[in-house]
Order: C-alpha cells, then sequence, then structure tokens
C-alpha cells in the first residue's frame, strides 16, 4: 500500500501556524528555526523549502494576514454597493482587528525591528488596501453616493489615519476597538461628504 505524500500547501499552512505561535512566545529575534520545526512536526529542510530564511517566514506572516483581512471584506461587501460597501469595508477591517489583536501585535510590533524588509513589506500591503479603498470609492462616486474626490488621495489618508490608529490600540490596548469605530469612522465618511447611515449596519 503506498503512503500518500505530504500536500505541500497543507505543509505550508502547518509551518505558518506554528511560526505565528512561536514568534508569540518568545518574540521574532529569540525564536530559533528548530522551535518552529518542533511545534510543526516539520522538517528544518521543509521550511526551508517554503522559506529561505526566518525573515521571510516572518514576512509570509504579514502576507496571510493581509490575506485574511482582504477576505473578510470581500466576502462581508458582497452584497452591498456604493458608499454601503465603503463603511462595511472599513467596519470589518475594525473588527477583524479585534479579532485577531494577538497576531496584529506580533506582526505589527515586532516587524518593526526587521527594518526595511518589513518597510517595504508594509508599503506593499498598504497599497494593496488602498487601491481596494480607491476602488470602492469611485463605486461610490459612479453610484453618486458621494461626490467626486480623489480616491487614491483619500484612500491613502484612511489607511493611515487606521493605521495609526489600529497600532496604538495594538500597543496600549486603547481606544477599544467601539472607541475606534465610534470616532473613526464617521470622521472618515465625513472625509468625503457622506453622513447617512453611519453606524447602522
Amino acid at each position: 500500500m503506498t503512503q500518500s505524500r505530504p500536500d505541500p500547501e497543507s505543509t505550508r499552512n502547518r509551518i505558518l501556524d506554528a511560526a505565528l505561535n512561536v514568534f508569540s512566545r518568545k518574540g521574532y529575534y529569540d525564536t530559533k528555526l528548530d522551535e518552529i520545526v518542533a511545534e510543526s512536526t516539520t522538517s528544518k529542510g521543509s521550511i526551508y523549502f517554503h522559506f529561505p530564511n526566518k525573515e521571510q517566514l516572518f514576512l509570509a506572516l504579514v502576507d496571510q494576514f493581509a490575506d485574511l483581512l482582504e477576505r473578510r471584506v470581500t466576502e462581508d461587501i458582497a452584497e452591498e454597493t456604493g458608499m454601503v460597501r465603503v463603511r462595511i469595508a472599513l467596519e470589518t477591517v475594525i473588527a477583524t482587528f479585534s479579532k485577531y489583536r494577538r497576531p496584529a501585535k506580533i506582526l505589527l510590533v515586532q516587524a518593526v525591528g526587521l527594518g526595511a524588509p518589513f518597510e517595504s513589506k508594509r508599503n506593499a500591503v498598504t497599497d494593496r488596501f488602498a487601491q481596494m479603498i480607491a476602488g470602492y470609492l469611485q463605486e461610490a462616486v459612479d453610484a453618486g453616493d458621494i461626490t467626486p474626490v480623489d480616491t487614491e488621495v483619500v484612500s491613502y489618508a484612511w489607511m493611515g489615519a487606521i493605521y495609526n490608529v489600529i497600532i496604538r490600540w495594538v500597543y496600549t490596548g486603547e481606544p477599544e476597538p467601539p472607541r475606534i469605530m465610534a470616532g473613526l469612522l464617521p470622521l472618515l465618511l465625513r472625509s468625503v461628504g457622506y453622513e447617512e447611515g453611519v453606524g447602522e449596519r
């Protein structure tokens, strides 16, 4: 009877899950690859097959979290149109960070110490979500929900506001997500002249 080969994607996900657990316990710099090997019940060769080094493994976790955020947003707005999509997308981002505070803290706080590689990754993730927001804003303009705006500039301004409020919450626990929702969401929506329906879902 032939043994089934391990699925590479399953192995990769197991390594990522294990890495997140070990990084959360020991921190990025104190984590050894051997500890991730033991946690994932794989081999060092398996880790190197998927990730050239510990830094690339860590950055892959950032990508994984960004994928989760985008998937949650896409699912939540699927049935919506216009400015309602924008509002729900913002709500979903804040709610997802709230639900996954531990990985968010690891990926946002510890990653700063990686310097240029993390900055490059952070810029790529910012671009990804800014483009997504800009697309939703343009849909809202086309639907007549808001007057025409420079969607690129607005989307990056929003990303900066969201990032700074979220990073402070991740560091300190303040302001708590309900306060973020109550204070930041109406502010962002008003910045493009949209007030109706704020806080309703």
